[in-house]
């Protein structure tokens, strides 16, 4: 079954705990600390298989968990490491935040591996924490939080052309006579009902993918019908064929049936209107010459502007065709830059639940701030200070969460230390 759409619950692996324990060895008689670090939890990545081309393996299984790391152990053994979890998805997919719809990632393109949501880090042992006024600290680090996480995924077709029209327009005649594909072919409404892609290949001009999208009917924007799971494939697409049935032979008018399919493909997605198009006047050979004529001259009149050309075809003869696909080969090379592209709106890794607690209090025994609680556990937990966009994320999240102005109202001046659950920092305005 052909399954592009889909939303399931990602985990990534908990870091395991710190642990608290002490050397203990004959003729020795108080040994130091020795407790060692947690493992870092596993990472939940995305990858990109080529040969998949649905999300059905997302279909039954709504919940995918890596594995937690494991605590350390006694003489400074480190916890093992949770395995991180690939989850395979065709190229073309696009992931959501499910509740805000906001792209995390587009699994198109150069991006072929994703890492979604990075595992807790492993805690630190109790040996950390010695000092020469703590020699036997009787605590540790605990692990990271896992980050869980609520998405969408949808796959959009891969094609440089999109073949668009209303049910029994001829598209899928047309693509089994063009192409390696081989579409079910049945003369009834939604004949096809998932996309078929199909490789165009033509002497003396470059190839092209073209995908068969379902046909529309009005109110396909608003969900009519399957409307919504048809017009997502489009939205990659290059160049659209825009395929009609000049004879008119199920009664419809062949120039309002132009009209309604681009309205719809405005209505989803107005960048439609940009999209280079070419009509397709089909079944043009079962009218005489006097009908085909009068039918094109009115197409023409109201459609041919621009790069938009009308020509007629025989999908069932196959005349037509090559003046056809020439064409619409060389407005793919002329757009070949262009196409959608989902760029990253959300980050999962950023994402603290505003209703976490922390507290911004000063020890007076150990001059120094601390800013201690749960959101701040949790924020330390997964973001890599060491490096620049998470130093960044961390600076960004103090001033936005009004930790440095709890800081200055405590009477915080510059040069003095803040402590947050073993990291230590010099404080600057």
């Amino acid at each position: 079954m052909f399954i592009d759409h889909t939303e399931v619950t990602i985990r990534s692996g908990k870091g395991g705990d710190g642990h608290v324990s002490f050397h203990r060895e004959k003729y020795v008689a108080a040994g130091g600390p020795d407790g060692g670090d947690g493992g870092k939890g596993g990472d939940v990545i995305f990858v990109v298989d080529k040969g998949m081309n649905t999300l059905q393996d997302f279909r039954y299984k709504k919940k995918f968990s890596a594995e937690n790391g494991e605590e350390g152990g006694g003489n400074r053994r480190h916890g093992k490491s949770g395995k991180d979890l690939i989850l395979k998805v065709p190229e073309g997919t696009v992931i959501f935040e499910a509740s805000t719809h906001k792209v995390i990632t587009d699994m198109s393109g150069d991006n072929v591996r994703f890492n979604a949501l990075s595992g807790g880090k492993g805690g630190k042992g109790n040996w950390h924490y010695a000092t020469s006024t703590m020699q036997i600290p009787q605590y540790a680090e605990a692990g990271g939080d896992a980050i869980e996480l609520r998405i969408e995924m949808e796959l959009k077709c891969i094609a440089d052309v999109g073949l668009v029209g209303f049910p029994n327009a001829g598209k899928s005649t047309l693509l089994s006579r063009v192409t390696n594909a081989r579409p079910k072919i049945a003369d009834y409404h939604f004949t096809t009902l998932e996309p078929n892609l199909g490789v165009v290949d033509m002497e003396g001009a470059s190839g092209f993918v073209i995908a068969d999208i379902p046909g529309l009917i009005e109110g396909a924007s608003e969900g009519a019908g399957l409307g919504h799971d048809f017009l997502r494939h489009i939205e990659r697409t290059k160049v659209l064929i825009h395929m009609v049935d000049a004879a008119g032979t199920e009664g419809r008018d062949p120039l309002e049936d132009i009209a309604k399919i681009d309205h719809e493909l405005i209505s989803y997605n107005a960048d439609m209107s940009k999209r280079p198009q070419v009509i397709a006047a089909n079944k043009t050979d079962i009218l005489s010459d006097d009908e085909k004529a009068g039918i094109l001259q009115k197409l023409r009149d109201r459609y041919e502007k621009g790069e938009t050309k009308v020509f007629p075809v025989s999908a069932a003869t196959g005349d037509g065709l090559k003046e056809l696909l020439y064409y619409v080969s060389e407005l793919v090379e002329r757009h070949k830059d262009e196409g959608a592209r989902f760029t990253q709106e959300y980050f999962p890794e950023f994402h603290i639940p505003a209703s976490e607690p922390f507290t911004v209090s000063f020890d007076a025994k150990q001059n120094e701030y601390v800013i201690e609680g749960p959101r701040i556990e949790k924020m330390l937990g997964y973001t890599n200070l060491n490096s620049e966009k998470g130093f960044l994320f961390f600076q960004k999240f103090i001033k936005e969460n009004g930790i440095d102005e709890e800081l200055k109202r405590l009477g915080i001046e510059e040069g003095d230390t803040v402590r947050m659950y073993g990291h230590y920092f010099e404080y600057f305005t």
